[in-house]
């Protein structure tokens, strides 16, 4: 009897110490939310985004409510972007929008998605061998066009706004290039008719970017082809008034290098807890 209870003792105990070894070791297990956000704060600013996005993860999951888990989840999309995880970014502001519509620092997550869509579409090559943005995927500018654009309307005040709107202009003027991309290809191959219409849309819904200027010369070109010389003549006549008006002209600087801090709720002084 005796020697059957501590069969049984030795077969527990060596179940339990299998159990314990087979579990995941966690440093953090135990942390309360001011320990995890800071320690995740600080991988952040270390550039170590993987395993700061492992602790907002945690700091969510066990402490979802409270000003640790709301600037977690706005400090976690900004370490998806840090981290070239770009749809990931996209999705946690886009959480954080609807989770805090009526946050006061909520047009920092609007502009985030803007400078995230606007880079998206930089492969590894483009940051070494010059390449002309228009002739990329429109996708990405249009959604980073929507985006500040529409941060420029809900926050005209934000501080991030008057980057929003030169970088609308800059997105204007390469979708308007891309479109003529588009015409000047037709051009090549003879589609006159449609290589035309791509350049008036360009002239219509592009204006004051310096594609018109461009656009309107193929449409003269393309007239002429077409045996429509009233129309190509009428084209000239708006590309020769508008130069000598100076409406080509674009002193527009193209966008700098976007220094997008982390830290944007100093009042909470959270990581001074």
């Amino acid at each position: 009897m005796i020697r059957t209870l501590v069969i049984t003792l030795i077969a527990v105990a060596l179940l339990s110490g299998c159990g314990i070894l087979g579990k995941e070791f966690d440093e953090t297990e135990g942390w309360s939310a001011n320990e995890l956000y800071n320690k995740a704060a600080r991988e952040l600013d270390a550039a170590n985004y993987k395993r700061a996005i492992e602790l907002y993860k945690k700091l969510e999951a066990r402490y979802p409510f409270g000003r640790y888990a709301m600037q977690g989840q706005l400090d976690i999309a900004y370490a998806y972007y840090k981290g070239d995880e770009p749809e990931q970014a996209i999705a946690a502001a886009d959480r954080f929008i609807k989770l805090y519509p009526q946050n006061p620092f909520v047009d920092y997550a609007y502009y985030l998605k803007g400078i995230v869509n606007y880079n998206r579409s930089i492969g590894f090559l483009d940051r070494f061998v010059p390449i002309d943005t228009a002739q990329r995927d429109p996708g990405s500018a249009l959604d980073a066009f929507n985006d500040f654009a529409e941060l420029v309307r809900l926050y005209p005040d934000s501080k991030y706004a008057a980057d929003a709107r030169q970088r609308m202009l800059h997105l204007r003027n390469n979708l308007a290039e891309g479109e003529l991309h588009v015409a000047r290809y037709y051009m090549e191959r003879g589609a006159y008719v449609a290589a035309v219409a791509r350049a008036q849309y360009v002239v219509e819904r592009f204006q004051r970017t310096t594609a018109v200027e461009d656009a309107l010369e193929l449409m003269a070109q393309g007239y002429q082809r077409l045996g429509k010389e009233d129309l190509a003549t009428d084209a000239r006549r708006v590309l020769v008034m508008n130069r000598e008006a100076g409406r080509f002209i674009s002193d527009d600087p193209e966008p700098g290098e976007v220094s997008l801090a982390r830290r944007v709720w100093d009042y909470l002084s959270l990581d001074e807890n």
